[in-house]
């Protein structure tokens, strides 16, 4: 359901689109920012080697909801809420849907964003995230993808008519530590996902109902705005 696997150092790793330097001062930009519930959410991804998208990102997820109002977003992929933390800080009411397949993840997500203050009602699914959207009724705001990059092509086709107009796909990881880039790929984490995750952002980037952008901070962020 999401992505905890580590990244092997590879010379793909080599092509960051962004100088670490550059993220570490836009980071301080935003360092202010001493909440105890992100600092501990921190400081279990470092211990765990989770991957989390990090403030530069996250803070980037709070300024796309307050930018449209969003008032309904679904999650593919939760992890233990460190996106959702970001996202609901850019919310003012509304509900947030949390779709995780680690029951030990939805466990850490309800106990950290219980003591978050937000306008928003939090929903939380230790369930495959492809059935609990099946289930769920209407459109959304935002849809953000982060499940197993396999599974990118399947998220996107189910989800694009379900994001009301003016509203964002979100998806995480679509330079995938520079294998996109690369001219062969000889590390992949799993067979076939560094061409999934091509032919998804191509894919996306043709679809005339959208406008579409990738924000080359850390590993990638691509956002499809529907017209």
């Amino acid at each position: 359901m999401t992505d905890e696997t580590a990244i092997p150092a590879t010379e793909a790793e080599t092509l960051r689109p962004v100088h670490e330097k550059i993220e570490t001062y836009m980071e301080s930009l935003i360092s202010g920012d001493h909440d105890p519930v992100l600092l501990e959410m921190e400081s279990l991804a470092k211990e765990h080697d989770f991957p989390v998208v990090g403030r530069l990102v996250g803070n980037f997820f709070k300024f796309l909801a307050k930018s449209i109002g969003a008032r309904r977003i679904f999650e593919f992929g939760s992890g233990f809420g460190f996106s959702a933390y970001w996202f609901s800080l850019g919310m003012n009411g509304g509900e947030l849907i949390l779709t995780d397949g680690s029951k030990t993840n939805i466990s850490r997500a309800q106990k950290y964003l219980a003591r978050v203050e937000r306008k928003c009602d939090f929903q939380f699914h230790f369930a495959w995230s492809q059935d609990v959207f099946r289930a769920a009724e209407g459109d959304f705001d935002i849809v953000y993808n982060d499940v197993d990059k396999a599974d990118y092509l399947e998220v996107w086709e189910m989800s694009r008519e379900r994001i009301r107009p003016g509203g964002y796909y979100v998806a995480d990881n679509v330079l995938w530590y520079g294998r996109v880039a690369a001219e062969k790929v000889e590390h992949d984490i799993e067979p076939g996902w560094t061409e999934t995750i091509k032919e998804h952002n191509a894919l996306i980037f043709a679809d005339r109902d959208f406008d579409v952008f990738i924000n080359p901070s850390r590993d990638g962020v691509l956002v499809a705005r529907r017209k």
